[in-house]
């Protein structure tokens, strides 16, 4: 099977091809083993990319944008009188990638295309990604591989570097646009994000910007209104000269990481200027600590520390800046590795991820970005990803994406049933996204355990799935009514001072008196609270590390116009639940099912536990209110299951204290 991955990056873009049974190659495209991911549109609106576009944009600068991906968010690019959807000069850049992959295979097209990401994109970006590639023809058979996976298969690729299950490698990714960092850890069956985070104001670009600033500091004293016209162009002339200012700096740029010094050239009337690297440095330090700084705190957020890691891999263009492996060094007291092509490493990667990793995958969305913002959708991370929490000091949560644990395959057709979309706000990645990984879920020292740790850290997942991957849609429902109806008087999801509904508090008994209650989905890992747009929702923290949360489903509208009851869209959400509990029967630990009656209600549950972490999920017969009961700490428990614990404390009728 020939298999094409693309890694389409900021300022360039790399395409991998694994053909005819031969090992994966970059697929050189203008001659170059990297395309800029640039576009150019003609004044007819034809898009052109690449090296045609860049020599294009020395006549018109007004027409060129270099870094397409940087504007994912904003929907379309004014290209000189041109207005570009952006998934237009994506794909344009995709379509070249395909054209010559084509050209070299004779005219057939690739059997699969593996497109990378950042692991912090949510459904919108990626559903950006997928329209751009299915525009540009790359066939129905994709698949969406995350950056940081992708980087750690390539690690675990070569003779002599080993990752090995339960074993872990930091992956540090500085290229033109951003920084991302990401902690990924192998299983027996592929990779799984374990923490990531990122930076959205340090890139390549930003070295660049700051090296500009220090020369212009050097000479712009001799004609401040010339430099100022280069900086803010209003005519061709002017753009001319600021786009071929900021081609030499991003070449001295490059030079000073081979040389101590290097000369700028610089148009009339000023002066060339000498820079150092050591001038360089001095300027770009601060943005580097941080990044150092975030490395850290996001290995740490994983229980770990960084000798226990594999290593610390880096990827990216700028990666290659001397400074950063000597700050990390200095920092961390780890020498990070850096092997071949940092550019490359991530699109030869994503060949090496494992088939299996698909089996673990987060399910995607099909449609076009503009079906992902007309419907609403419910997307279930699948056991092994994991959700956001609380980020290291001086960071944000992103709160809208999980970091995929392997490969993605996309579906061609359109979900099925009310699957709502979790909302993203606009602009770029908000910063780091760590995982949750209790102590019980660290990598077991030797003869502590008997179970792998990527169970404990499935568990994890699972109990925090419970709390952050529902968002029903109630828009035009009767979720705020009053009254009686077909739910049995459940219609008035209505909450009270705390934060339950009357059919809440039917099923919640007395755990609200015996227990700090409190509305909204309170993160049992002491994250952040978490929005259930659309559900009304309480939760209760209860001893021994125990949390139940009570959400009240209001109705919805189908996909197809039909209306799905507050009854229908609760009983999806266990049913989802329970199917994501059996999927993690291949780990060695198996949900159990039974029946619970009490206090006039009866109804049904859930359980799955493993090394005293667990979720047990319940449900009152034709009611639109689930209940979730949590353990997240398994060192504060007495030992008891949580299903023992949920027939004394938690089940209508009984005492409701722990």
């Amino acid at each position: 099977m020939n298999v094409l991955s693309v890694d389409l990056g900021t300022s360039n873009t790399v395409a991998v091809l694994a053909a005819y049974g031969r090992p994966p190659r970059v697929v050189d495209v203008d001659g170059a083993s990297m395309m800029p991911s640039a576009v150019f549109a003609d004044e007819d609106g034809k898009i052109v990319v690449g090296r045609d576009a860049e020599r294009r944009a020395r006549l018109d600068p007004a027409r060129f944008e270099p870094n397409p991906k940087r504007r994912v968010d904003e929907g379309t690019l004014l290209l000189g009188d041109q207005v570009v959807p952006v998934t237009d000069a994506l794909a344009g850049v995709l379509r070249r990638v395909v054209d010559e992959t084509s050209r070299q295979l004779g005219g057939a097209k690739p059997d699969e295309v593996r497109l990378t990401h950042p692991a912090q994109w949510g459904p919108v970006r990626r559903n950006v990604l997928l329209s751009a590639a299915r525009q540009a023809g790359m066939g129905a058979n994709l698949v969406l591989v995350p950056e940081p996976v992708a980087a750690a298969a390539h690690f675990a690729s070569f003779p002599g570097q080993t990752l090995a299950p339960n074993q872990a490698l930091a992956v540090y990714d500085l290229g033109a646009g951003t920084f991302d960092v990401a902690i990924v850890g192998a299983t027996q069956k592929g990779f799984v994000v374990l923490a990531e985070a990122g930076l959205p104001d340090l890139g390549g670009l930003d070295v660049d910007q700051a090296l500009l600033e220090h020369v212009g500091r050097q000479v712009s004293h001799r004609e401040p209104s010339r430099w100022q016209s280069m900086l803010r162009p209003v005519n061709t002339a002017d753009r001319r000269a600021q786009r071929a200012l900021r081609e030499d700096v991003k070449a001295a740029k490059e030079s000073l990481s081979r040389h101590p010094q290097t000369e700028v050239p610089l148009p009339e009337p000023f002066d060339d200027v000498l820079v150092t690297r050591v001038e360089l440095e001095a300027l770009i330090r601060p943005g580097l600590l941080r990044s150092v700084e975030l490395l850290a705190g996001t290995i740490r957020s994983t229980g770990m520390t960084p000798d226990r890691l594999v290593g610390i891999y880096l990827v990216g263009g700028s990666s290659r800046i001397p400074l950063v492996a000597t700050l990390i060094a200095e920092q961390l007291r780890v020498v990070p590795t850096s092997l071949d092509q940092p550019e490359t490493a991530v699109a030869l990667g994503a060949h090496h991820v494992p088939q299996e990793g698909v089996t673990m995958r987060t399910s995607d969305i099909s449609n076009t970005i503009e079906d992902a913002q007309r419907t609403r959708q419910v997307v279930t991370p699948r056991p092994g990803t994991y959700p956001p929490q609380a980020p290291p000091t001086g960071a944000t949560p992103v709160q809208s994406a999980f970091p995929q644990s392997g490969p993605q395959r996309v579906p061609t057709g359109p979900p099925s049933g009310p699957t709502p979309v979790p909302p993203r706000p606009p602009g770029p990645p908000a910063g780091p996204n760590p995982s949750f990984v209790p102590h019980a879920a660290r990598p077991a020292s030797s003869g502590s355990s008997n179970k792998p740790w990527y169970i404990a850290t499935a568990v994890v997942a699972v109990v925090v799935i419970a709390v952050v991957s529902i968002l029903i849609a109630t828009s035009g429902g009767s979720g705020g009514g009053s009254g009686t109806s077909a739910e049995g008087g459940c219609d008035n999801r209505q909450p009270d001072d705390k934060g339950f509904s009357g059919c809440m508090r039917e099923l919640a008994g007395s755990v609200i008196e015996h227990n700090e209650c409190s509305s909204g989905a309170v993160n049992p890992t002491g994250g952040a609270s978490l929005e259930t747009q659309g559900a009304t929702t309480a939760s209760c923290t209860m001893d021994d590390g125990f949390t139940v949360m009570y959400m009240h489903f209001g109705s919805s509208e189908n996909a197809d116009g039909s209306e799905a009851s507050g009854q229908d869209n609760a009983r999806q959400y266990v049913d989802t639940i329970n199917e994501q509990l059996e999927s993690l029967a291949g780990l060695g630990v198996e949900p159990e099912n039974g029946e619970w009656s009490g206090d006039g209600l009866t109804g049904d549950y859930t359980v799955f536990e493993a090394q005293g972490l667990g979720v047990l999920v319940f449900q009152a017969t034709d009611s639109p209110v689930v209940g979730v009961l949590m353990r997240t700490d398994s060192a504060s428990s007495d030992g008891g299951s949580l299903e023992t614990f949920y027939d004394e404390h938690v089940k209508p009728g009984t005492d409701g204290g722990a």
